[in-house]
């Protein structure tokens, strides 16, 4: 007789319990009802922001230049693709400023807007300054010029690519401007010469502590009238702007006080569902790191929400919530290591690694974790193959539990 889904055992596999490490059995769940869209998704626009893979036996050490396996971290647009998203290429996910140089980056918007094109996928990419030397960029004014012409260099790199440009965050800027007039400078400069609309990054200081002030403020509600009087000075230029500060309030106020056509893209990789599905009168589009590694049921969630089943959509995204805020907590900046583990247990690539050495921006215990928590949500789309990698990777830490 056939094994049924009623007779056959489920996987299991030793796992240490968070209390005190002790050898627990986890029974593997099964995969959730996800499916890839027949149609475009027109409710939201989504974009994932994509990781990178890197050659097995490269460097990829800290300080190393990354090395990347591009069949795989190519073949992964691809997978994106196929749910309906849009991708979000050479951004922090990417390991923007924590591993992947200017020189690896500008190849990688190369190749993947050449499979853009071939697949008629959506892409947007990010334009920054991390070319430069922070240190060796000289004071304001003339370091000012210096930012300019870093944004003007990588700009014609996503645009050569037919990539949307999104501009990202300057550690340089950060680091020499005086005050809000220099961010002006910069930004007026590079949005009057740009062809088409942009999206513009605001990014918190939980991803990237030296962007501490941005916009020239370190009170928020100041640096967001700062941050408004640009968006409506030149709102013929931006597409929209992605909010990364882990703040449903503030994103919601903010919402209100947009430019009209002017898009939130969410970045709040804790409180996406309520943001995504809006509170009636606005909503967010949506450009998550997050969604790189809950991408089946995202897509199956804004599927529901074409569909008319917002009940759906929430119930969808809010069964991955948790893993989202387990993977992104504080130190928040190492999230690129839990959507990685992630990748690997999903068989998207042959082994658990990152560009410059960052595989051990997480502890043991964290991976467990999100491990039991993907499972959990039904994102474990090959439970044996997730299984026997975890077993592996516990066993290479020496866990006795695997013995």
């Amino acid at each position: 007789m056939k094994p049924t889904a009623e007779t056959t055992p489920a996987t299991t596999l030793l796992l240490p319990r968070p209390t005190d490490g002790a050898p627990t059995t986890h029974a593997m769940g099964e995969p959730g009802p996800w499916h890839r869209p027949s149609r475009p998704i027109t409710s939201r626009t989504a974009y994932a922001a994509a990781h990178v893979v890197p050659q097995a036996l490269a460097d990829n050490t800290p300080g190393a230049p990354a090395a990347l396996d591009w069949d795989r971290t190519l073949a992964f647009r691809h997978e994106l693709w196929s749910y309906g998203f849009g991708v979000a290429d050479a951004m922090d996910t990417a390991q923007r400023g924590m591993g992947l140089d200017w020189t690896a980056t500008r190849e990688l918007i190369a190749r993947s807007g050449a499979e853009a094109r071939s697949a008629g996928g959506l892409l947007a990419c990010g334009a920054g300054t991390d070319q430069l030397d922070v240190e060796a960029v000289p004071a304001a004014p003339a370091g000012l010029r210096t930012v300019v012409d870093a944004y003007r260099e990588q700009v014609e790199v996503v645009t050569q690519a037919g990539a949307t440009v999104i501009l990202m965050a300057s550690r340089a800027l950060a680091r020499i401007a005086r005050g809000p007039e220099d961010y002006r400078y910069v930004y007026d400069t590079v949005l009057a010469e740009v062809d088409r609309p942009v999206i513009l990054h605001w990014l918190g200081t939980m991803f990237d502590p030296a962007l501490a002030g941005y916009w020239g403020s370190t009170d928020l509600s100041r640096a967001t009238e700062l941050f408004l009087a640009l968006l409506r000075s030149h709102a013929d230029k931006i597409d929209g702007v992605k909010v990364s500060l882990l703040d449903a309030e503030h994103e919601i106020a903010l919402r209100h006080e947009l430019p009209e056509r002017i898009r939130l893209y969410t970045g709040d990789d804790y409180n996406y569902p309520d943001l995504i599905l809006g509170d009636g009168a606005h909503h967010s589009d949506a450009l998550l790191g997050i969604f790189a590694a809950v991408y089946p049921a995202a897509s199956t969630a804004l599927q529901a929400l074409d569909a008319g089943d917002q009940k759906r959509c929430r119930k969808i995204l809010e069964s991955t919530q948790a893993l989202a805020r387990h993977v992104f907590a504080a130190p928040t900046q190492y999230y690129k290591t839990g959507v990685v583990f992630l990748s690997w247990l999903g068989g998207h690539q042959p082994g658990f690694d990152l560009v410059g050495g960052l595989r051990s921006g997480r502890s043991l215990a964290h991976l467990v974790e999100v491990f039991r928590l993907a499972d959990r949500a039904g994102l474990l789309t090959d439970p044996e193959l997730a299984a026997r990698r975890m077993s592996t990777l516990l066993a290479t830490h020496g866990w006795e539990g695997t013995s």
